[in-house]
């Protein structure tokens, strides 16, 4: 995901958003992070042993067999459902190179990587834009669309979507594609679809990046029938998914590191929750039912307050390069408390 706009480009509308711009073209040296989704002190040091580790094995080729059992295992599937890829990204890109959609439908505001790859591979979308608050109603979405993404919790309106609603947006000769990112920041994932082996046509991708903080690893997977893993396999360039990424996913997949995850989703449900309630407290309206790792806020003079904070070392992410958004929304990436305020006192000073 390159920078293809820095943090002081000029503000698109919805129609002309810059889909490839993301949080790390926000960041800079010095600055205090609030505008990459990444779990901070991570990845934890067991984990990087590991990774550590894996670099003794770099002169065999990878074999990702025993990550993709333990991911199977994770999530109640069987192996043949699993696709070992290089993060979230490769597996939107994959889905755009094999499929051929003559309906191609992305609910937004949500992460653009999944339209940029499907416009990049020659693919007319189409957007269903939802409302402030983000919340999804099935019935926008096209009854002829035969491929359709979403995320849940989206980026970036960290809204979580009810799984059986989700489910009322599949059917038979349609790809549902759901980015499930995020989905380990909820505790239990009682949304989650990624161990519903029968929905038809359900493809869940996920990602190791945020929680375990393996953004410059890229470690991800996708989950779907073995027909479709099957085609995507063969769309994808061996040994695509290196030993180290590997080694990671293998991990990151026991029952101990889902429950050190789990335990983390609680600690950051509290740090969320009062982070909400200090920019509340200062006018700004923050998007409801939030269950991510980042909130999304309106300010009325958004891209000022946000131009205001980098002035004074703060970095958070604009909202306008997300279709259905637009220069008086922010979002911001959930700390511990101390940071929070660091940050929250500094925007008092602003408003």
């Amino acid at each position: 995901m390159g920078r293809s706009a820095g943090a002081g480009a000029p503000p698109s509308t919805a129609a002309e958003a810059d889909l490839r711009h993301h949080g790390d073209a926000e960041t800079g040296p010095g600055l205090l992070d609030f505008a990459v989704n990444v779990r901070t002190g991570t990845p934890p040091p067991w984990l990087a042993e590991r990774i550590r580790a894996s670099v003794a094995d770099l002169a065999a080729y990878p074999d990702p067999s025993a990550a993709r059992r333990a991911v199977a295992r994770r999530h109640r599937r069987d192996p043949a459902e699993v696709l070992l890829t290089a993060g979230a990204a490769e597996a939107f890109v994959l889905l755009a190179r094999v499929l051929r959609p003559r309906r191609a439908v992305v609910v937004h505001p949500q992460f653009t990587e999944p339209e940029a790859a499907l416009r990049a591979a020659g693919h007319r979308v189409e957007r269903v834009v939802l409302a402030p608050d983000f919340t999804l109603d099935p019935q926008r979405v096209p009854e002829d669309a035969d491929l359709v993404m979403v995320g849940n919790p989206t980026n970036p309106t960290s809204v979580l979507h009810p799984a059986a609603a989700l489910e009322r947006l599949a059917r038979p000769r349609r790809v549902l594609v759901v980015d499930e990112a995020f989905a380990d920041c909820v505790p239990g994932e009682p949304e989650s679809l990624a161990a519903r082996a029968g929905v038809p046509g359900l493809a869940v991708v996920r990602s190791l990046t945020k929680t375990w903080g393996l953004a410059g690893l890229r470690a991800g997977y996708l989950l779907a029938d073995p027909g479709l893993v099957a085609r995507l396999a063969e769309a994808q360039p061996l040994w695509s998914v290196s030993t180290p990424a590997l080694v990671a996913a293998e991990a990151c997949s026991t029952p101990e590191a889902v429950a050190e995850a789990d335990a983390w989703a609680e600690r950051l449900a509290a740090d969320r929750a009062a982070l909400a309630a200090d920019l509340a407290a200062l006018g700004l309206h923050v998007t409801p039912n939030a269950a991510a790792s980042f909130l999304l806020v309106r300010a009325e003079k958004g891209e000022e307050l946000r131009a205001g904070l980098r002035n004074r070392g703060i970095a958070l992410r604009r909202g306008d390069t997300f279709p259905g958004l637009g220069p008086n929304w922010l979002r911001v990436a959930v700390r511990e408390r101390d940071t929070a305020l660091r940050m929250t006192r500094v925007l008092a000073q602003l408003l």
